[in-house]
This record gives C-alpha cells, structure tokens and sequence, in this order.
C-alpha cells in the first residue's frame, strides 16, 4: 500500500463499525434510487391517487437494491484487483481490509433480500409488470460487477441509469398509484429524473479513467476521453434542467440551473483527482434541488 492508502486506512480503523458499513453502502448517493419514488409518487399526490404504502414499499426496494449494488461491487472490485492502492475515489473498505469480503457479499444478499421482500408487496398490487421489472433490476444489481463481462466496464452504463433510476423507476412508481405510466409528463419527469444519475455515473468513470483502463474496461468515459465526458456530464445537467423547464417552467428552476452551471464549471476545471469525489454529492443533491422546484412550480 501507499503512504496515501495506509494513512487512509489508519484513519477509518478509528471509525465505529456501523460507519464502516454506511461508508461501503455509499449512502451519499442514495438519493439516486429514492428520488424516482419521490417523483412517482408526486404525481400521484396532483392526481389525488398518492398511496403511502405504495412509496414506502418502492422506497425500501430501491434503496435496498442499490445497497445491494454498491456492497456487492466493493467485494466484487477488491477481488478482481479493480480497486488498487491509487484508488482516487471513496474508499472501498474490502480491498482495504477493513471489511472481510464474505461478510460484505453476505450483506449485499440481505440488502437484494429485502428488496425481494418489499418487491413482492409491490407485485401483489401491479402484478406481472412489476415482476418484471423487479428481476432486471435485481439482475442488473448482480451483474454490474459479477459475470463475464461485468456492466461496470462497459460504456453503455449511463444508458441504462437513464432507463431504470429514471423512466422505468418513475413510470412504474406512477403506474402503481393509479397514474398513466406512458403519458408525456410521467416520461419527462423519468427523463429528469435520469440524467442527473447518468451524470453521477460519468463523473466517476471519468475520476477512474486511467484506473479502468489498466483493468481492460471500456466505459463511455474512457471511449470518449477527458472533454467528452466533461461534455457529457454537463450536457446531461442542461438536459434536466431543459427537461424540467418543458414540464413546469418556472423562476424557481434559476436555483438549479446555478448549481448546474457551478457544477459544470468545477468538472471542466478541476483536475482528475480525489477533489472530484466532492462533486457526486452535490450531483445528487442537484437532482433532489430540481424534482422539489418542479412541484413548487
């Protein structure tokens, strides 16, 4: 290990372990899954159809199906040598020792478990559709980093965020309460919803570029190299914030269009480095900033 990397891991051994766990959950940017729900089930509350049980039940399966990912991913990466000491992103606590691999898959089944179990809930209500979607989605979880050619490394990742953190999350939560899961504002309020996941998701394989590359990946970021993905991580922002000005344009999306402008300015500026980790909060955050000015408009 580096100097880096051990100093790192001095620090986190302090950590209580529960925090240890949040930190290989990557709860910063849980929001990705639960705003989708918070999405559907809005449109359900203007229509006058908004079932609670419905948005917990979708909040918990969501939440746990993207736990599942991110742990299962920690142990799959250690292991596969992906994650090595000059590691520029968050830390990842199996290849860092601190968290025995076999307990961090046994975690990821328990979180894909509870997503089963509220999944089943949401089956009963929607029927064979969400059964459907239930098992691609939890399929996609295990293959993102599992099988012989692992979904992490290959350059249609942000396609598929678009697709199931935004338009299939979306419609399906819609549908679920009583809203037309095809109608135009459903599908605009996915596509909103969308990219600023897809953003999140190249903003990291930009970070990891030279990383992904030495383990022979090939994600859009490293096909389109350093200003394309700077190009398409901001255009990814404008096409929310255009996105969201057709669904309900309002004043109120100027504090989201500035953030979007702040955070295309540090991509395009800030060197590939740790400094960049700071900006996939803030990339959330940006999607949760735009849903809630949408409804106040």
């Amino acid at each position: 290990m580096t100097i880096q990397t051990d100093a790192l891991r001095a620090r986190l051994e302090r950590l209580p372990r529960p925090a240890l766990w949040a930190i290989a959950a990557r709860l910063k940017t849980l929001s990705l899954s639960v705003a989708p729900v918070l999405a559907g089930s809005w449109l359900a509350a203007t229509a006058g159809s908004w079932r609670p049980d419905v948005t917990l039940a979708a909040v918990v399966s969501a939440a746990a199906i993207q736990i599942g990912t991110n742990l299962w991913n920690d142990a799959a990466d250690a292991a596969s040598g992906v994650d090595r000491p000059d590691r520029l992103g968050p830390p990842r606590l199996t290849a860092l020792g601190l968290l025995p691999a076999p307990e961090v898959r046994r975690a990821a089944m328990l979180a894909f478990g509870v997503a089963i179990l509220a999944g089943l809930y949401l089956a009963a209500l929607g029927g064979w559709p969400i059964v459907a979607i239930g098992l691609v989605s939890l399929a996609l979880g295990y293959l993102y980093s599992m099988g012989p050619f692992p979904m992490s490394g290959l350059p249609f990742g942000e396609a598929l965020v678009i697709a199931f953190f935004g338009l299939v999350a979306v419609s399906g939560t819609a549908w679920l309460q009583g809203v037309a899961p095809l109608a135009p504002q459903t599908l605009g309020l996915g596509l909103m919803i969308g990219l600023p996941a897809a953003a999140v998701l190249i903003l990291n394989n930009h970070r990891d570029r030279m990383q992904d590359a030495r383990a022979g990946r090939r994600t859009l970021a490293i096909l389109i190299g350093p200003t394309g993905a700077r190009l398409f991580y901001f255009g990814f922002l404008l096409g929310a914030i255009a996105t969201a000005a057709t669904l309900a344009p309002s004043l109120w999306l100027l504090a989201p269009f500035a953030l979007a402008l702040w955070l295309g300015h540090a991509m395009w500026h800030w060197p590939v480095s740790a400094r960049l980790n700071a900006l996939l909060g803030q990339t959330a955050l940006f999607q949760l900033l735009l849903l809630l000015c949408v409804a106040l408009a």
